[in-house]
């Protein structure tokens, strides 16, 4: 099985990056990066923030994202590619091209980012496409908390059998408490999912045993 590539950056409290305000982001970056690191990236933010909103076929703030792992490091760079992208307070249709154009790391901070910065459904679009590649740092980001709160029922479904096929750990997948509850359909496709494995002599993920009694004792519960 694949096994996952995770990001290197860690987000204070080690909260998932999605999850952890930007207030938190900061203060986390400001004791981390090196003195040169946050010079570049104090000089980004207000280059962004200065060109909130005039994005053009693309934007300085924009190729501040190419350089930001060279400028800040690997560790740190998910993190500081949302503050950019909100200080340019990026909408969908910027998040949209700078997905499309950019490298794959790029295209997972977009990802990151969408819950600071799309309030409702419009970058759905950005979601579905990360969740039909087989990066699984792609999957990852593509079932954070934006996801939790727009895929309809069948999409997530299918997100959550993505990363069982994909070797995605389920504790990736944002609100899965919540959103497995009583879902019988979840639970025959995870069940269907199972026997296909078990009969071709191949090993059951134990998350999916975890979801399925999860969903199983939220159903009896409600």
């Amino acid at each position: 099985m694949t096994q996952p590539h995770t990001s290197r950056d860690t987000p204070p409290a080690g909260n998932p990056l999605a999850l952890t305000s930007l207030d938190d982001l900061r203060t986390h970056l400001t004791a981390h990066l090196t003195e040169p690191a946050r010079a570049w990236l104090a000089r980004a933010l207000d280059e962004a923030a200065a060109r909130s909103g005039t994005h053009g076929p693309i934007s300085a703030w924009e190729l501040r994202l190419a350089e930001a792992g060279r400028r800040c490091g690997t560790d740190h760079v998910d993190a500081v590619r949302v503050l950019i992208l909100h200080a340019a307070q990026a909408g969908p249709d910027a998040l949209t091209r700078v997905y499309q154009q950019g490298t794959a790391a790029e295209r997972r901070a977009v990802l990151h980012a969408l819950p600071h910065l799309v309030p409702g459904p419009d970058a759905l679009p950005l979601v579905e496409d990360a969740l039909r590649t087989n990066d699984t740092r792609l999957v990852a980001a593509a079932v954070g908390p934006y996801a939790a709160r727009h895929l309809d029922a069948h999409n997530w479904r299918h997100a959550v059998l993505k990363c069982l096929f994909t070797g995605v750990p389920l504790d990736t997948v944002a609100d899965l408490h919540h959103r497995a509850r009583a879902d019988t359909e979840l639970a025959r496709m995870l069940d269907d999912y199972a026997a296909e494995r078990a009969a071709a002599g191949r090993p059951v993920p134990e998350d999916l045993h975890r979801v399925l009694a999860l969903t199983a004792s939220e159903a009896k519960e409600s």
